[in-house]
């Protein structure tokens, strides 16, 4: 690490909160019950008791939000000293499936929607019926608890299906999304072996309709582990093989009419979820059931305000891990809204048509489409009502001021935006929203309760104020089991402790602020370091994409004369050049509100920016390319043909 820290822009003393809960949002949040019911005065008070008494905090809320269970066990919290090697409730038995199917009315547990304006719900009744069938299919495939069930689907109901099914039984479901190819989908599934594969005979995507169909006799070829092939009619434009399952027909002739759920370890494995895998073969990163079960009910429930009845919403692909958080859901007895396709396709209003349509309380997306939102310049409240929504979640990347006041001058001004921030790692997060506080622009509002995180600078040491590397220094139920075909564990101590002794490192480079929140400066591995200050790279697009000419922005550090110099490439409006007046206003914009230090030494124009599958930059395959290095992987990027455009650049082998 080095010696010296960029200066902040973003924690200004004189700046005013963007919202304020009301005393009736306090008085009626699920917050405010919990702490009445674990004797906290007020929140700062609760997380200190949830880091502080971690087994008192969890012993309490299982309690509160009702976790099925065949038992629990007295003991809460084993090692409790270890980060890495602590157990929460060694001694319980539940079934995750049971908990998200706990009711069985004709309530709506999902609506769906997509580009095409389809429209098909489910009924909580509906769901359970579906899943107790496909169980029992799966059960007379010879399916039993830790065998592997994989996913190569679009955001269905159909899909929460098979996973409950695959957890109902203990399998460990995995998924991702029907935009990967061949390799990408191999890369994976091949890994874990999984004997059911579920595949979607197409899907829709930007006003297209892509087969899937076609994908799958290359697919089981090279994952010989697949027993049994189970394709979802979808698009019902193309003729299903015989020699794969009809989805439909399963149910048609499945004569079950009761659930079976295995009551298993609090530790058993549920969900296999995969590393971008942008820098070499994805990991393989296992999550225990009662793990990603109670976290998630502590965000919903606590940090989000789902209530039974509530309708929630995250734009999601089954690629990302906010699928698996949106999909328990069901656990907190919310309607979850879905929607596949493309969230600006064919109108940029889609989605507020449908939180219109739903009544949506809970609004969930990524700070990329926020962005986009904001650089056209789209007012939702020029077209829409949506009076029962009251939290706008977002994540994939780190929200700007600018687009949290976006938020609150064009969308709703009484509404909680909480920006949140964990991973794949955890299927969770470590910093999230908090209904009882004030939100800040470009801070996320608390960490978790239960999530003893901390800023560490050069030294180790824990800091406020400064940047510095965002670390967990206590155990947490939601930490991976580990890495799958890691069986020491080598790789999986190796990616999360072994920066500093007994703490987990996330690679996030943060920053906690005077209001005790968070605000997130980019991935460690992509800051840049020139003269050996550290720089955030969403130090740099916050300001460059403020220029009405910039669509979006990438900075990578180039190695260059025993140092390091940053290097911008930034996509322009159709019709725009990067002239010299251009590229003095974005230098201008950059040193007015940051340092010296931030400033490009050079802005290159591209006309197109790689990102993953989930939509994050993806800056080290740009760095990659940049130094001749090979970038691993390509299938885990949506847009991987952009790398040619970063290679051999003349301006980049001269001063």
């Amino acid at each position: 690490m080095t010696n010296r820290t960029a200066t902040s822009s973003f924690s200004e003393p004189d700046v005013s909160p963007l919202w304020v809960p009301s005393p009736e949002t306090i008085t009626n949040s699920n917050m405010t019950a919990f702490m009445k019911q674990t004797h906290q005065k007020t929140y700062y008070d609760l997380y200190q008791f949830s880091i502080l008494h971690m087994d008192q905090f969890w012993s309490a809320f299982w309690d509160f939000s009702d976790v099925i269970s065949q038992e629990r066990g007295a003991i809460i919290l084993e090692n409790p000293t270890s980060v890495e090697k602590a157990i929460f409730f060694p001694q319980a038995k539940l079934n995750y499936a049971e908990n998200l199917l706990r009711r069985r009315d004709d309530t709506l547990a999902i609506e769906f929607y997509n580009e095409k304006r389809h429209h098909k719900t489910l009924t909580y009744h509906d769901l359970y019926i579906n899943v107790a069938k496909l169980a029992d299919q799966l059960r007379q495939w010879g399916i039993k608890p830790g065998d592997r069930i994989a996913g190569y689907l679009p955001n269905l109901p159909q899909t929460i299906v098979a996973m409950l099914a695959a957890a109902s039984v203990g399998a460990v479901w995995s998924s991702c999304s029907p935009d990967f190819g061949v390799n990408g989908v191999i890369d994976r599934f091949g890994q874990i072996k999984p004997k059911v594969l579920f595949s979607a005979d197409g899907y829709y995507y930007h006003g297209k309709e892509i087969n899937c169909l076609d994908k799958l006799p290359e697919i089981i070829a090279g994952i010989p582990s697949i027993e049994h092939t189970v394709v979802i009619p979808y698009t019902k434009t193309h003729e299903i093989p015989q020699d794969y399952s009809n989805y439909k027909e399963i149910l048609t002739h499945s004569k079950a009419k009761e659930a079976v759920f295995e009551q298993l370890p609090f530790n058993h494995p549920l969900f296999i979820l995969f590393s971008s895998g942008t820098t070499g073969v994805p990991k393989c990163i296992v999550h225990g059931a009662g793990g990603t079960l109670l976290q998630h009910l502590k965000e919903h429930q606590l940090h989000c305000d789902v209530k039974p009845g509530d309708r929630l919403f995250y734009f999601t692909t089954c690629g990302w891990m906010m699928w698996n958080w949106l999909v328990t859901g069901l656990a907190s007895q919310a309607t979850l809204i879905l929607y596949d396709g493309n969230p600006l396709f064919p109108k940029p209003r889609i989605l507020f048509d449908i939180a219109e349509k739903t009544g949506m309380t809970h609004f969930g997306t990524s700070a990329k489409y926020i962005d986009s939102l904001a650089k056209i310049n789209f007012k939702p409240l020029k077209y829409h009502e949506y009076p029962a929504l009251r939290m706008m979640m977002s994540t994939g990347s780190p929200l700007s001021p600018e687009g949290f006041e976006y938020i609150y001058r064009e969308l709703k001004s009484d509404i909680c935006l909480a920006s949140v921030s964990g991973g794949t790692d955890i299927v969770s997060c470590f910093a999230l929203g908090n209904p009882i506080e004030p939100v800040w622009p470009g801070e996320l509002q608390t960490p978790g309760l239960g999530m003893k995180v901390e800023v560490f600078d050069e030294n180790g040491h824990s800091v406020l104020g400064e940047k510095g590397e965002l670390v967990c220094t206590a155990p947490f139920p939601s930490r991976p089991l580990g890495f799958w075909n890691d069986p020491e564990d080598v790789k999986y101590h190796q990616t999360y402790y072994s920066q500093y002794e007994n703490v987990w490192y996330h690679g996030d480079f943060v920053e906690r602020t005077s209001h005790k929140g968070l605000i997130i400066h980019g991935r460690s591995d992509a800051v840049l370091n020139p003269g050996g200050v550290r720089i955030g790279t969403s130090e740099i697009y916050r300001q460059v994409e403020q220029i009405p000419e910039v669509i979006e922005s990438l900075a990578i550090g180039q190695n260059w004369n025993k140092d390091v110099r940053v290097i911008l490439f930034v996509r322009l409006k159709d019709d725009c050049v990067l002239d010299e007046d251009l590229k003095d206003r974005i230098k201008y914009q950059i040193r007015d509100n940051t340092t010296p230090r931030h400033v490009p030494c050079k802005i290159i124009q591209i006309t197109d920016i790689p990102r993953t599958k989930s939509g994050k930059i993806a800056e080290l395959a740009v760095r990659n390319v940049v130094h001749g290095d090979p970038v691993r992987n390509k299938e885990a990027l949506a847009n991987p043909e952009s790398l040619a455009l970063y290679e051999n650049i003349a301006e980049l082998q001269v001063n």
